[in-house]
């Protein structure tokens, strides 16, 4: 009870700070969740920020809600695997279709890995390694992960379970 205690109060506070900055409406909007993401979490990926902003924002009004930003960080905190599982692939879902697709794979993967600059076309690497993913975690064998697929996976190996990006804190 004292932890969503104090989530309240530090919502309260941001949301505050949040409309003194933009003149928003009571809860958080994109930017300031961002902000909170990256300084306090470290997170540095736009697209992946976005989506858990997305997974965050249940009802889709571009606003997180106390009882959103409660729900959200108690699964982002303090979730259990299946919780985490559920909220991992809402994130890499990125069209909402329910798999996630060698397209999204794609995207997910380019933006989260190092360009080596003396590789002549990454683009390759990446390919290859969205084929290796799929061959380890695919399956059904249609060419995307299910829902199925990626909780299977991610219950063989955890370390799967943030195979196209960072979309957790660090355990710190």
């Amino acid at each position: 009870r004292k932890e969503v205690e104090r989530l309240i109060k530090l919502f309260n506070t941001l949301a505050a700070e949040s409309r003194d900055r933009f003149a928003a409406a009571a809860g958080l909007d994109r930017n300031m969740f961002r902000n909170i993401l990256h300084c306090t979490f470290g997170m540095m990926d736009d697209m992946i920020m976005d989506r858990v902003f997305r997974a965050f924002d249940k009802d889709n009004d571009s606003c997180i809600s106390v009882v959103e930003w409660v729900e959200g960080l108690s699964v982002f905190l303090r979730g259990t695997l299946e919780e985490k599982i559920k909220y991992c692939f809402e994130v890499y879902d990125l069209n909402g279709d329910g798999y996630i697709s060698r397209d999204e794979m794609f995207h997910m993967l380019k933006n989260s890995l190092l360009k080596q600059p003396s590789e002549e076309d990454p683009d390759e690497g990446i390919k290859d390694l969205v084929e290796i993913t799929l061959k380890k975690m695919d399956y059904d064998h249609d060419g995307k992960l299910s829902f199925l697929d990626f909780e299977k996976a991610v219950r063989e190996e955890n370390l799967l379970l943030e195979a196209f990006g960072p979309c957790l804190p660090d355990i710190k």
